[in-house]
């Protein structure tokens, strides 16, 4: 079996506009859980797509629970907060997408996985932070997802599962993940950061953002700016206090879509807001374990492979822990690494210390033969693009590791599943 205790990586950032950087071990992986459109092209050595023919679709993997599912986006705008990353802004401006069981699905189309606008800044963007990817070949705004924008809600109250992406990655690369807990009776609302994300569209435009697409703002490794990651993980943690309170505003049946969008049916109703969750990878894991701490309206927390302390001023010094390593914490968290991330002795230290109280609820596991994208739709598109001759098996390796994605996906899916099913059963 390819899970076991133990530790595992965290967040870095590649030079250009920040990203995570991830890392490494060999072999090629089937789609076997795949379904979907398929656009496979064959191509020319090096992995360079034929000057003609149909761009590569990259293929989500299905869910696998019971409920057909339904989703819509909201706009939401704090007049509370300016803009960290940029001071033209003086309202913080928030996109979130919810994932939740569909009463009926008949008559709502089947939602892409990203916005035209959104594809077609993340096709340029994303290489640069991975280098291994594509330039060209791909077509990122024709992946389908398995949600229909717009379906009614089932009339049940369910647990709430919010989810926070890693660095500089938009909130769509989280689709599989969140779209197969949601199909097992939890509502998942999957946040951006904007700024902080690599790539953003909104529904409106304004004065101060007169494009739709804002993209991201950092540059280099935040683990290196003790000052840049403090910001980073600061933001997160209050983007999510606010993406709670909307919440509530819409449990209590308003709209809280700062365009006035109109909501699926009965979307408010399916909130149970008693039982709320989170997980996040990298620096979505430091915001889930300390928003856990925080917050004792969440009842359970999963790190996926994300840090636990802030950088050193000093080089080659421990730097401070977060509060939640440092107290621990009374309530269930997991953590979850891989044995491919290369900064997973850095990461153990936090790691580690959070584990040390004795009176904690923490638990650690690692997925092996597997690196620190595993945790996102990576995992299944990675070995897609490598079948495909668009990208190498080095490259794929690095990325998300060697094991087979038949393995790797329902290997990351059921320790969530398993873990928020103990502790926010769905009823």
């Amino acid at each position: 079996m390819s899970v076991r205790n133990g530790a595992g990586g965290g967040e870095g950032r590649q030079a250009g506009p920040a990203r995570r950087t991830v890392a490494a071990t060999a072999a090629l992986g089937a789609a076997l859980l795949l379904t979907g459109g398929c656009g496979t092209t064959r191509t020319r050595p090096g992995g360079r797509r034929p000057d003609h023919g149909p761009a590569f679709v990259p293929r989500l993997p299905a869910p696998t629970g019971p409920h057909r599912l339904g989703v819509t986006t909201l706009y939401l705008v704090d007049p509370s907060r300016h803009d960290p990353w940029d001071h033209r802004l003086t309202r913080r401006e928030i996109m979130i997408t919810v994932r939740y069981p569909a009463r009926a699905v008949e008559g709502h189309p089947v939602a892409p996985q990203m916005t035209p606008g959104a594809a077609k800044v993340f096709a340029g963007l994303d290489p640069r932070f991975h280098p291994g990817l594509p330039t060209s070949g791909v077509d990122w705004a024709a992946t389908r997802t398995h949600a229909h924008t717009g379906a009614p809600a089932q009339p049940v109250g369910r647990p709430v599962l919010l989810h926070t992406p890693g660095g500089g990655d938009p909130r769509t690369l989280g689709t599989g993940l969140a779209e197969e807990l949601a199909s097992h009776g939890w509502v998942v609302v999957s946040i951006d950061h904007p700024g902080d994300a690599g790539e953003v569209e909104f529904p409106v435009t304004t004065p101060a953002r007169p494009s739709p697409v804002r993209t991201t703002v950092l540059r280099g490794d935040a683990r290196t700016d003790p000052d840049l990651f403090r910001t980073v993980i600061d933001t997160r943690l209050a983007d999510t206090r606010f993406v709670l309170a909307q919440l509530a505003v819409l449990a209590a049946g308003r709209n809280p879509d700062a365009a006035g969008r109109p909501l699926p049916d009965g979307l408010g109703r399916a909130l149970d807001l008693r039982r709320v969750g989170i997980y996040g990878h990298s620096a979505g894991g430091t915001t889930a374990a300390q928003a856990l701490y925080d917050d004792r309206c969440l009842r359970a927390a999963v790190n996926l492979e994300g840090f636990l302390d802030h950088p050193s001023v000093r080089p080659g010094r421990a730097g401070p822990l977060f509060p939640v390593a440092r107290h621990g914490v009374d309530r269930p968290l997991l953590l979850v690494g891989t044995d491919g991330f290369p900064g997973r002795t850095e990461l153990a230290r936090s790691w580690s210390a959070l584990l040390a109280h004795p009176h904690g609820r923490t638990r650690r596991r690692q997925i092996r033969h597997t690196a620190h994208a595993v945790f996102t739709d990576y995992a299944a598109f990675a070995p897609q693009l490598q079948t495909a001759g668009l990208m190498t098996a080095r490259d794929r390796n690095a990325l998300v590791g060697a094991l087979d994605p038949a393995r790797s996906i329902p290997a990351v899916r059921g320790l969530l599943r398993t873990f928020f099913a103990r502790h926010l059963p769905p009823r």
